[in-house]
């Protein structure tokens, strides 16, 4: 069959969909990939290497990632997400929903970012199948755990939250988001949050079990799947010899990355970086965005280190400091190691407290707030804890790291019987 997947945003955005879409070209399915980089990073050499069609649209993103980080760091929740969707999304609406209808013209199925309601809409013009992805399964509604920042009052309760947070977003987001189905003519749906950015035919959520206890009181048509990992360019990444040399020189380190985060505070995470691991005293891995700090440099104890497939290094590491992102959590999980955790949105929160309960990493050291000190003092927590080291051995033993791929086909075949 031909199948069209557009997706939208950053790097952790994007490689699980390149992971999906790789699975479905090796059962023999024709695929094309769409993609709106917020960082304007091209995907066209993976795409040739896994034999997929690619398409970047817009070519050129004008955000300005840097500025954005600075000004709205401090932003409540919903009003940073309105900032990010005002700056890097509504101004290419356009854009992003004409690729979406020759995206569904074209192909016999689409599957989506669970944002992209542009794509939605298309499909259902055209009267195709649409298959949502999300990456967190904070925003799927479940009676036995509150919304994101609700207390836990009970499945009772539980439900009016997770009502009233469907009415929150109705009022913050409803108008953006549904004025493109008004502009086309076609009803939108009633609730932006349970209805409208998600396929209520198939919603994969790709999350670990491990991470998504209750699942099986979700709405039929959120499926858990697992991890989306893309393990191609992993296969082709070549430890560097200096890296090696580093590893073999003394203790496993730690190890350091705010993520595509970084490259919007580049230069306050490097300094954060640099002055905790000196303050905890320990060996680390910091993956470098200063030129201040260049790529497969040393300096001292510390190992500096480009843009690479995270899975590999982790695996030689005792822990991971990272910002909470999906990607990063699930990698440092699988690899056996415990997380310091520095959020910087609800949803990074979100995971740093479900690897907290699980005794994975430490509490939460949000980046509005952290200090050197203070991310020194949550490192050397960590590796003092045996009781979090036997668990994250535990829960790598857990994980199913090659089976997110492998179910989510087997869920899309079933939901639309091919």
């Amino acid at each position: 069959m031909k199948i069209g997947i557009q997706t939208w945003g950053s790097n952790g955005d994007i490689r699980p969909l390149l992971a999906l879409a790789d699975g479905l070209q090796k059962q023999g399915h024709q695929v094309t990939l769409v993609v709106s980089s917020i960082d304007n990073q091209s995907y066209q050499p993976i795409c040739e290497q896994l034999g997929l069609a690619y398409r970047q649209v817009p070519e050129v993103l004008d955000f300005d990632m840097q500025g954005f980080a600075k000004r709205s760091f401090k932003m409540h929740p919903l009003q940073w997400l309105r900032a990010l969707l005002d700056e890097a999304f509504f101004s290419y609406e356009a854009d992003i929903y004409a690729a979406a209808q020759q995206l569904v013209a074209e192909n016999d199925f689409v599957i989506g970012h669970h944002f992209l309601y542009p794509l939605k809409l298309a499909a259902l013009q055209q009267h195709k199948s649409f298959i949502s992805v999300m990456f967190c399964h904070a925003a799927v509604p479940n009676p036995a755990v509150p919304p994101i920042s609700f207390p836990d009052l009970g499945a009772y309760f539980n439900k009016l939250s997770w009502a009233l947070l469907d009415t929150v977003f109705n009022w913050t987001l409803k108008t953006p988001l549904t004025r493109l189905w008004l502009e086309v003519g076609v009803p939108p749906p009633k609730n932006v949050l349970s209805e409208l950015l998600t396929s209520q035919q198939l919603n994969l959520v790709a999350v670990d079990p491990l991470f998504c206890p209750h699942s099986e009181l979700w709405a039929s048509n959120h499926q858990a799947c697992g991890f989306l990992n893309l393990t191609e360019d992993t296969q082709h990444w070549n430890f560097p010899q200096t890296l090696t040399n580093f590893l073999a020189s003394g203790s496993k380190p730690v190890y350091m990355t705010f993520g595509s985060l970084q490259a919007a505070v580049p230069e306050w995470a490097m300094d954060l970086f640099v002055e905790a691991a000196n303050l905890a005293g320990i060996r680390a891995i910091i993956q470098s965005s200063s030129e201040r700090y260049l790529a497969d440099t040393q300096l001292d104890n510390i190992y500096f280190i480009d843009k690479h497939p995270h899975q590999r290094v982790f695996e030689h590491c005792t822990a991971v400091v990272h910002h909470g992102g999906a990607g990063t959590s699930h990698a440092a999980t699988r690899a056996g190691c415990p997380s310091i955790v520095v959020p910087f949105m609800d949803e990074q929160l979100y995971w740093a407290k479900q690897l907290q309960a699980l005794g994975l990493a430490g509490k939460p050291l949000p980046a509005k707030k952290v200090t050197a000190m203070t991310l020194a003092a949550g490192i050397r927590s960590v590796l003092d804890s045996v009781a979090m080291a036997e668990k994250a051995q535990q829960a790598r033993m857990m994980m199913q790291p090659d089976q997110g791929v492998a179910k989510a086909l087997q869920l899309i075949s079933r939901a639309l019987k091919i």
